[in-house]
């Protein structure tokens, strides 16, 4: 067993953060791991990113061939494409869909956004939605890892240990928000991947994870979600929303 990993993100989203509980959690489940510094630019608002790998067997290298890439992991859905091209045929792409706005030509999101969707393997959240959620808009990367979980091969366990040993120095309140900003972003990934499963296309599924209060999302939801979203009636009352929906109440919301 092998899996590669590309973290990727802006300066200032934690892509270190995320790669110190990966390495523990791979350390803790008994794999080898290899990771190449974090390149980019160092100040905030920068491109960064980091190779990652872990397996069962020796690592010789902390460099990943292109083509062999199982997992594009970032903070940033513009720098999500940036290395999709490196993608294996299998390959994931997790991914946040909020935008850090720090070029001048940036493209309109509804273009990043169709082509994010337009990849056969993803899993998208809204990580600035799920973070605010949690309790703080900084916690976005540990909502990227909790949104990857289920593609890895550790338990919530082995990886929280390390978002407590992260946070520990900063406090119980901070450490309590990490982790629920983990869980928060576990079960949003997981219903915009049920979503999908159950026939929505990507780019609907996303409308409607997005609409859901990460405080209610409930994975088994997804189903009966996808189906009154297949109405374009529904979808569009749901896309046209102010305010956010309870997952557990599947119904068309009312008007206004």
């Amino acid at each position: 067993m092998e899996k590669n990993l590309v973290l990727a993100g802006v300066g200032g989203q934690g892509i270190l953060s995320i790669a110190f509980v990966i390495d523990n959690a791979a350390l803790e489940a008994g794999f080898h791991f290899k990771q190449a510094e974090v390149h980019g630019m160092s100040q905030r608002g920068g491109a960064v990113q980091s190779n990652l790998r872990y397996a069962d067997h020796p690592i010789h290298s902390d460099l990943i061939p292109v083509g062999k890439v199982d997992m594009v992991l970032s903070v940033e859905p513009l720098e999500a494409l940036r290395y999709a091209g490196s993608l294996s045929p299998e390959g994931w792409i997790v991914s946040s869909v909020t935008p850090y706005v720090n070029i001048p030509d940036y493209p309109p999101m509804e273009e990043v956004l169709a082509s994010l969707t337009a990849f056969p393997h993803t899993v998208l959240v809204d990580t600035g939605a799920v973070a605010k959620a949690a309790g703080n808009l900084r916690a976005q990367n540990m909502v990227a890892v909790g949104a990857a979980a289920p593609l890895l091969d550790f338990t919530d366990e082995q990886l929280l240990k390390y978002v407590r040993k992260l946070f520990a120095r900063k406090g119980e309140k901070i450490v309590a928000v990490n982790e629920r900003a983990y869980r928060f972003g576990k079960a949003a990934g997981l219903f915009y991947r049920g979503l999908i499963e159950a026939g929505l296309p990507a780019r609907d599924a996303l409308t409607v994870s997005s609409r859901m209060d990460p405080a209610t999302v409930e994975p088994e939801r997804a189903a009966d979600w996808a189906r009154l979203a297949s109405d374009a009636a529904a979808l569009e009352a749901i896309a046209g929303q102010d305010g956010l929906l309870d997952c557990r109440e599947a119904a068309v919301p009312a008007a206004g």
